[in-house]
């Protein structure tokens, strides 16, 4: 390992996270009876401008008075370079703010983006005298996001996950897609012809290489990667699917933008119990090699060794927290 040591973001579920309107207040109480593991009451792109100080009212109020239970709140506020943003963050926080634990930054291009945001929110809490420090969500969702994803990540200490924003990234990048999440056929490679000079089309994923970018930033930041919306919601096979690829690539959580995929997304990011238990016996099996002066020891076949007790120990550590919530 390196010399370098990696500080850790808090451990909190994040298997699925649910956004929910603020200007749909007949919407909250259903999400706090839910199995989602985080909601984010939504100011931003979910909300019409007429409607955004009475959405903020209405989150500010359902902080305060609804029971949420051990769900971890969040709220997305506007973007930098809207002025709904600085009343976002200091209205909530100001009089919200004892219930809240993360505020989700849209659009981050910059580091200097999240410092604006950790100076505002510092001030509030020292003033306030609130004990409690509100963590960091940013959304990468524009090419200058993503060009700098490596330094917002390493921004503040108050940074908890990178999540990617989809929809919003394909329009910076000026993607030749109008759907969110889901794949292309015309993102495909075409093989050679076979002795019967057929040709099949195999489809691959367009957002491999941006999710797979910002999982490497969010790890070496101690961060959670989580993945982020899937439009179709009545497509459940294809939600499904996009969150396997974002798991396979280390995502540990993706959204909900209804409430039917919440159950999809805590499926598809709980370990099994066919792997946790594959994962206890690699820890047991490498604890009596250890103890016989061994580092490394076959089982089923296969070597295992210090490297696997590593990703065995995220895999027990994931369960372990799973049952406690």
């Amino acid at each position: 390992m390196s010399f370098h040591a990696i500080d850790q973001a808090p451990a909190r579920l994040n298997r699925s996270e649910l956004a929910v309107p603020g200007s749909q207040p007949q919407m909250f109480e259903k999400a706090a009876q839910s199995d989602v593991d985080v909601i984010f009451l939504d100011l931003e792109d979910a909300v019409a401008p007429d409607e955004k100080a009475q959405a903020r009212k209405n989150i500010i109020k359902a902080l305060n008075e609804i029971d949420w239970g051990t769900k971890t709140m969040s709220i997305r506020i506007n973007g930098l370079d809207t002025h709904y943003m600085y009343r976002d963050v200091v209205d909530v926080v100001e009089q919200a703010g004892e219930r809240l634990d993360l505020i989700m930054i849209p659009k981050v291009g910059t580091a200097a983006d999240v410092y604006a945001i950790d100076m505002i929110v510092t001030q509030i809490e020292d003033a306030m005298g609130l004990k409690k420090r509100i963590g960091f969500e940013h959304i990468i969702e524009t090419a200058l996001g993503m060009q700098n994803v490596s330094e917002i990540a390493a921004a503040s200490k108050r940074n908890e996950s990178l999540h990617f924003g989809v929809a919003d990234y394909a329009a910076s990048t000026r993607a030749r897609t109008t759907i969110i999440g889901g794949v292309n056929p015309d993102y495909s490679v075409l093989t050679d012809p076979d002795a019967n000079n057929a040709r099949e089309t195999h489809w691959g994923d367009m957002w491999h290489y941006a999710l797979a970018r910002m999982v490497v930033a969010a790890r070496a930041n101690g961060l959670r990667p989580i993945d982020g919306p899937f439009g179709d919601f009545q497509d459940p096979d294809g939600y499904r699917a996009a969150a396997k690829r974002a798991a396979v690539l280390g995502c540990e959580g993706k959204w909900a933008i209804h409430p039917s995929q919440v159950a999809l997304a805590n499926e598809v990011m709980s370990p099994s119990e066919a792997e946790v238990t594959k994962a206890e016996r690699i820890l047991a099996a490498m604890a009596e090699a250890e103890a016989a002066g061994k580092g490394a020891v076959s089982l089923d076949g296969r070597l295992i060794d210090y490297a696997s007790i590593r990703q065995a120990e995220v895999l027990v550590e994931k369960a372990r927290q799973i049952a406690a919530g």
